[in-house]
């Protein structure tokens, strides 16, 4: 007796972490990943020169803008290209920036992708806060500075059933002082001024601060300042998205002669 056949062909999706920036700091597995794919939908933040220097010819390279502060192409017609291209047989690859499952909206997109049927692994890259830190020669821990790291966004969903404020930033500062954490903000340049105020109520004003810009990339920027001048840090360095916020005692050691920029490089003790 014959099976019944889906009208769908069989393909299938991938999500890939391009890393921060550094072509060089693709893994294997996603160079082989990108090789392999027929079509590949590919965030802003990507490196054109991972596309010219892996992906096959005559693949199918569509761009999905998706970047902080800019016009973003819609994260439901992402999803619905994804599928579409799938059930068409393709082997699809959605190249994201740094890691696919940290504030890179990966889950929502392998969820939707399951609930359509498609089969769909997922491919870690490093993300831009490790990147950053490394960059200045900074562990994000040390076990004389930090027992731990929380990744955070500085960046609340918004729509239906976002709060204000998604992030309790005192509770949080509360948390890093008295369990010694280092704090890795992600999208937090816009709303650098808030989270400095709310930061201040748990952590002491001299807690090291450094803002790290394009990390990994030949045009990186970055400034060390305290976090009682976070915001008048960045606005001197003119510092703008993609930035991290890398905020702990795990930064006392930093050179001064390793953050050129900052007006206040050198603050910190040792």
């Amino acid at each position: 007796m014959n099976r019944p056949t889906s009208s769908f062909a069989t393909g299938s999706c991938t999500l890939v972490g391009a890393g921060p920036g550094d072509p060089e700091l693709l893994t294997i597995k996603a160079v082989k990943a990108i090789q392999a794919a027929t079509v590949l939908l590919v965030d802003d933040l990507v490196s054109e020169s991972i596309l010219s220097s892996y992906a096959r010819p005559g693949a199918r390279i569509v761009h999905v803008g998706k970047r902080g502060g800019c016009k973003s192409t819609p994260q439901a017609f992402i999803e619905r290209l994804m599928i579409t291209a799938a059930h068409e047989g393709e082997t699809v690859v959605r190249l994201k920036g740094g890691d696919p499952f940290i504030f890179g909206r990966g889950g929502e997109e392998v969820e939707h992708l399951r609930e359509a049927g498609i089969e769909c692994t997922v491919i870690n890259g490093i993300t831009a806060g490790l990147a950053a830190a490394t960059s200045l020669g900074v562990p994000l821990t040390h076990r004389d500075h930090a027992q731990g790291v929380v990744f955070v966004t500085g960046h609340a969903k918004t729509g239906a059933g976002a709060h204000e404020d998604a992030t309790d930033w005192r509770a949080l500062a509360a948390t890093a002082h008295n369990a010694r954490l280092t704090l890795v903000i992600y999208m937090g340049v816009a709303g650098a001024g808030h989270i400095e105020r709310e930061l201040l109520h748990g952590l002491p004003g001299d807690t090291p601060v450094a803002v790290v810009q394009h990390a990994s990339l030949p045009q990186q920027r970055h400034i060390a300042t305290t976090l009682d001048r976070l915001q008048a840090g960045i606005a001197e360095a003119g510092l703008a998205s993609p930035a991290v916020i890398v905020v702990g005692d795990v930064l006392r050691g930093l050179a001064a002669a390793a953050l050129p920029l900052g007006s206040d490089a050198g603050r910190f003790g040792t």
